[in-house]
């Protein structure tokens, strides 16, 4: 028998009418044949909520204890659809993350996993029960609560279905799969039916909000394709998959907006071999994930070492470089009101032209430029927070992702 394993997040169960539904839809499905597994998200503003209160007592908590207080959302909601199948005549029962052996590290709030058992889930599964797990969270080896940062509940669902070994994971939200563009920013934005690992997880590290770029890397490194579905009707979403040839015949599939950066500029560091070791290795040590990195050399032995953070980690980071600073005897400049604008697609690998079109987009309202980075299949911008959005519409409209034919400039002997 084969299993599905089915995600939904905080706007599917934000109430019992939606919890109601979500469970319908995985009746439905176990009446198919399959076996099911739930993984489920705190209910609606939930997290938000929790975030908020924390705020309330101090301005700084402990992360082992934001963790604490966070997983409960979750536990809240397994149980409200435990109940709910149950009322429906459909034998269930949940558990939380430690409860299944969901194993990670002990980075409070942006936690790893690193392993699953599964059989506890399996022995519920074959007495014919629906299991749910809760999302978003795991436990240490100690027995610390863990949570695996925002959008952690899509890291839950692939690492499940991985563990599994299911035949395809569903991931239910409010929205009917991956688009071209943020539709709240991009009007014209529309759904993509199939995209790659490869571009999902670009798109996922670029901006994009449907789904954690580390649900993207299980999902590609143990083949689990994904569903992205609106949890709200039938019609079919958008499919994450492997790379097919017929891919490269879109030049770009998407285009996605990071607009809370924070950029950080080390100036007059001593430019000799080991130093930028030094600085990457101290920062990676407390758990802060770095963007974009830029050395430069000045005449007499100096440097400037640039790189952006998202700017919910910039408080973090200023506390580490400064003391970085000090010890290096540099200056640290902190500018905290940038945004990243990207396109992403594996057509760029056999086409040209396509930074030229993106610069020209930019270029006609006068957004500048603050740095370019690019891979084989990605081309982003740095630019400011306050042109963000509109940058996004340019470069959507430029490659003409609203739907109109593009017509790219073919070549099968250069990228980009």
């Amino acid at each position: 028998m084969s299993i599905v394993v089915m995600k939904f997040g905080g706007s599917s169960v934000a109430d019992a009418d939606r919890i109601r539904a979500a469970a319908s839809r995985a009746i439905k499905t176990r009446k198919q044949g399959h076996q099911v597994v739930m993984v489920v998200s705190a209910m609606g503003d939930t997290t938000d909520h929790l975030v908020d209160l924390a705020g309330q007592i101090t301005p700084a908590p402990p992360k082992r204890e934001m963790d604490q207080l966070l997983a409960t959302g979750e536990q809240v909601t397994i149980s409200l659809v435990a109940m709910a199948l149950e009322a429906m005549g459909q034998p269930a029962i949940s558990f939380t993350a430690g409860q299944v052996g969901m194993v990670t590290d002990d980075a409070h709030t942006k936690a790893r996993i690193r392993s699953i058992d599964v059989r506890r889930i399996h022995e519920q599964l074959d007495t014919g029960r629906i299991v749910i797990v809760a999302g978003f969270q795991g436990v240490t080896e100690e027995g610390a609560v863990t949570t695996l940062g925002r959008g952690g509940s899509n890291v839950t669902l692939v690492a499940i279905a991985a563990a599994l070994k299911a035949d395809v994971c569903e991931n239910y939200t409010d929205v009917d799969g991956i688009y071209t563009a943020d539709p709240r920013i991009v009007p014209n934005a529309r759904k993509i039916d199939r995209v790659s690992y490869d571009e999902m997880l670009e798109l996922a590290s670029l901006g994009a909000s449907v789904l954690h770029n580390r649900a993207v890397e299980f999902a590609k490194k143990y083949n689990v394709p994904i569903h992205v579905r609106n949890s709200g009707n039938e019609r079919k979403g958008t499919l994450i998959v492997s790379e097919t040839q017929d891919m490269e015949r879109i030049v770009v599939s998407g285009a996605a907006l990071k607009d809370k950066l924070a950029r950080v500029t080390m100036r007059n560091v001593p430019d000799r071999p080991g130093i930028a070791a030094k600085i990457f290795h101290t920062i990676a040590s407390h758990k802060i994930v770095v963007d974009d990195i830029i050395q430069t050399t000045a005449p007499g032995g100096a440097a400037t070492v640039s790189f952006t953070v998202d700017l919910g980690e910039l408080a973090d980071a200023r506390k580490i470089v400064d003391k970085l600073a000090a010890e290096l005897r540099c200056e640290v400049v902190y500018e905290d009101r940038l945004a990243k604008v990207s396109v992403v697609g594996v057509g760029m690998r056999v086409h040209t032209g396509v930074a030229e079109r993106m610069f020209a987009a930019l270029a006609t309202e006068g957004i500048n430029i603050q740095n370019i980075t690019t891979s084989e299949i990605k081309i982003s911008c740095l630019i400011d927070r306050e042109q963000g959005k509109r940058a996004l519409q340019l470069v959507h409209d430029a490659f003409e992702l609203g739907g109109r034919k593009v017509k790219p400039k073919a070549t099968r002997k250069a990228r980009k």
